[in-house]
């Protein structure tokens, strides 16, 4: 069960007051936890078959605004409900917050009961399903990267975001006397996560002073997927109980490393790894290949789900090890998709090119049906890329821009096909929003630049 708590079990804990608040969620398009905190006994009489929201909340931006140019909703058609169906196999406690539980939902029409194609669990959900048919499970891991800075988020905002100073002095990678200092964080991080019943790898210091980076191991997609959602809902919760602020801005300051989030894949049948052939160069099987091909080949096509944001594209930078090319290479942090495990059972590709503010369900839909493509088209797989690839002129570049990223999702024929039309259109008016918001900021570059100069 990919919960820690049966229904039974949050039914007896309720009875015996040890649990008396239920977070019934699902996730926005941003990838946030959203939802209702239930009284725990009105959850366990009625609300855990279903309850309601309303249907804007799969059509804002960050700041929770109502954008125009959704067909799925507007002010002209009256904002009206979405069912919340709770899936009670993602029950589970949540350590950190006294007496609670947490349950996440998936999204229904409010008068058909069917799933909101534009659901962003719905999407995983079909290309997961589009897998299986195929004869395929999916098992994904996501590296969480953020920032802790020194104070929290409430002293952060009231300064202007002008005051931002990291945990710690100097680039804490794989450093274990500097990390020692942020325990006091990370541990509960860990512990509280774990006790939630997700299964915990470890932490580590990242390439970047106050940057940190939880792991956290493979599982089913759909299962991975939850797994990220709450363990970053998690970090920001206890972050901000211990007076710090964690931040997944992929690039807080122009001279500083920016957070990724890299999405290691492959595909299984039962226990056997379909990626693995012993008798292979490098133990990749056929199918692997053709699953990168298709990957590596649409990649343009699906960056906006791994770089949502205008900001997003500041990390793609030389240097960084952020990548800005649609290639893959042997264990080679320089690719935008890298070979692990080469030879072994274990054998998987990791996609580089997520930053930390992905939506994780996004994400992985889109690899997955990048895939599936590949895989349908029997699509060979070039050469590996070798050496620095940062260098590498014949390399395709990952588009550089949100605005370039927004034309690729628009006129993606394949993505189209395996999203649907209306799921498509939804996601670049998302991204369009995006951009024209930015694009109606005087921002401080310019004022500092030109003020009285230009």
């Amino acid at each position: 069960m990919p919960g820690n708590l049966s229904f039974d079990d949050l039914k007896s804990r309720v009875t015996d007051g040890s649990i008396d608040t239920v977070l019934t969620c699902f996730v926005d398009m941003q990838g946030r936890l959203m939802g209702k905190r239930f009284h725990a006994v009105n959850f366990v009489e009625t609300s855990f078959k279903e309850t309601h929201c309303c249907n804007y909340l799969l059509a804002t931006d960050l700041e929770m605004a109502t954008p125009d140019g959704y067909a799925s909703t507007s002010w002209e058609k009256g904002y009206g409900d979405y069912v919340m169906a709770p899936d009670l196999s993602t029950l589970r406690t949540v350590p950190w917050l006294e007496g609670t539980a947490l349950v996440l939902c998936d999204m229904l029409d409010h008068h058909t009961h069917a799933p909101v194609p534009h659901d962003p669990r719905a999407i995983l959900k079909k290309q997961v399903a589009r897998l299986r048919d195929l004869g395929f499970d999916a098992m994904m891991a996501t590296e969480l990267e953020f920032f802790l800075f020194e104070k929290s988020l409430d002293e952060i905002r009231a300064s202007g975001f002008r005051d931002l100073t990291p945990i710690s002095g100097y680039n804490e990678d794989y450093h274990i006397f500097q990390t020692t200092k942020e325990e006091g964080v990370m541990r509960p991080i860990r512990n509280h996560l774990f006790a939630a019943g997700l299964p915990i790898e470890n932490s580590k210091g990242e390439a970047e002073a106050g940057q940190e980076e939880l792991n956290i191991r493979y599982a089913p997609a759909l299962d991975c997927a939850d797994h990220h959602s709450i363990a970053k809902h998690a970090i920001k919760e206890i972050a901000w109980q211990h007076g710090r602020a964690a931040s997944f801005l992929p690039k807080w300051h122009r001279d500083r490393v920016g957070s990724s989030s890299h999405v290691h894949q492959s595909l299984w049948q039962g226990d056997t790894p379909a990626f693995f052939d012993k008798d292979a160069d490098l133990g990749m099987s056929a199918l692997m290949k053709n699953y990168m091909a298709g990957l590596i080949a649409y990649a343009p096509d699906y960056t906006f789900f791994l770089a949502p944001y205008v900001n997003s594209y500041k990390r793609f930078a030389k240097g960084t090890f952020a990548p800005t090319k649609t290639v893959w290479s042997i264990d080679n942090r320089t690719a935008g998709f890298r070979l692990c495990g080469a030879g072994t059972k274990g054998v998987r590709v990791e996609c580089r090119i997520g930053g930390s503010d992905l939506n994780p369900y996004l994400a992985q839909a889109a690899m997955l049906a990048a895939g599936i493509k590949g895989i349908e088209d029997k699509m060979e797989l070039s050469p590996p890329t070798r050496g620095d690839v940062y260098e590498d002129a014949k390399a395709a570049d990952i588009p550089q821009t949100l605005r370039a990223a927004t034309g690729t999702l628009r006129n993606s024929a394949f993505l189209r096909d395996a999203f649907g039309e209306d799921v498509i259109d939804h996601y670049t008016r998302c991204a369009e929003w995006e951009q024209e918001e930015f694009d109606r900021v005087v921002t401080d570059w310019e004022i500092a630049r030109g003020f009285e100069r230009a």
